[in-house]
């Protein structure tokens, strides 16, 4: 772990106490609602935590409490490749994560969809991702802790968890597949197409960098994507981020509604039995 995370999960527990952390939440400041579900929060400015990159624009805070049965930290803000040029961004926040105890993660970002069936609006659960940009998060690390295996990345039992949490919140959701592109610009029509050829159903410029890293740390992952556009050459749909996030707005709701469900039944798999769902 870094000098930085271990100053950063210092500081954490001075202010919000030793109790250990179930789950956190990486979602961005736009789409971090579910932070304003914890009673009595303990909020901690990014710019007080070491090693914690701030956005170019936006909240930049990890707020802490409890929401249903999980105690959780939610990284309101997040710094992508697109916004950096850096793949590990985001190392220091989940190295933190994981050592206040964290024993899962909750990604969510805003995506773009390459098949017609999948509508803005919608909220899917990644089931495996397809990197070919030649960057990855653990680049410079050294020994065998580069070489982590990746299969199964995003956990089966926390994905039936949150279509679970779905169905309970009267909200429709499916499974897909996500490709990483590291923008900033958008993806062109001849990209898309070579990703829908390859598998994919989904298209954004976050959530395989955390992932990685959250897999290498040992944490569970989650993985939830919320259509905001037809990619490029699906539909007739202009692209712009104005645009993405008039359509995230719009879903928030029913995004912060499934992931406080899916946290209040969080108690029914514990993390002393990781990958034994009790829940049928």
């Amino acid at each position: 772990m870094r000098t930085e995370s271990e100053q950063a999960a210092t500081i954490v527990r001075r202010q919000s106490g030793d109790a250990p952390l179930d789950v956190g939440l990486v979602l961005g400041g736009e789409l971090a609602a579910i932070a304003d579900q914890i009673p009595s929060p303990t909020v901690i400015p990014y710019a007080r935590l070491p090693g914690f990159v701030e956005p170019e624009s936006g909240t930049a805070e990890m707020v802490v409490g409890r929401v249903g049965t999980a105690r959780v930290a939610v990284l309101k803000g997040r710094v992508n490749y697109a916004d950096s040029g850096n793949v590990a961004a985001m190392r220091v926040p989940l190295e933190t994560l994981a050592l206040l105890g964290a024993k899962a993660v909750v990604i969510a970002s805003a995506v773009g969809s390459t098949r017609a069936e999948i509508k803005p609006g919608a909220l899917v659960a990644v089931r495996d991702h397809i990197n070919l940009t030649g960057l990855n998060p653990l680049f410079g690390e050294q020994g065998a802790a580069r070489a982590v295996d990746l299969e199964g990345t995003y956990d089966p039992v926390l994905r039936e968890r949150f279509l679970v949490a779905a169905v309970d919140s009267a909200r429709r959701t499916s499974e897909g597949v996500f490709m990483w592109f590291p923008g900033p610009s958008f993806e062109t029509p001849a990209e898309i197409n070579a990703a829908r050829m390859l598998g994919a159903d989904l298209v954004g410029m976050s959530i395989v960098p955390e992932a990685i890293i959250a897999r290498q740390l040992g944490l569970r992952v989650l993985a939830v994507a919320m259509v905001t556009n037809y990619a490029a050459g699906v539909g007739d749909m202009a692209r712009s981020r104005e645009q993405a996030m008039r359509v995230a707005a719009i879903s928030i709701v029913p995004l912060t509604r499934v992931l406080a469900k899916f946290l209040e039944i969080w108690v029914l798999d514990s993390p002393q039995r990781v990958g034994q769902s009790s829940y049928r």
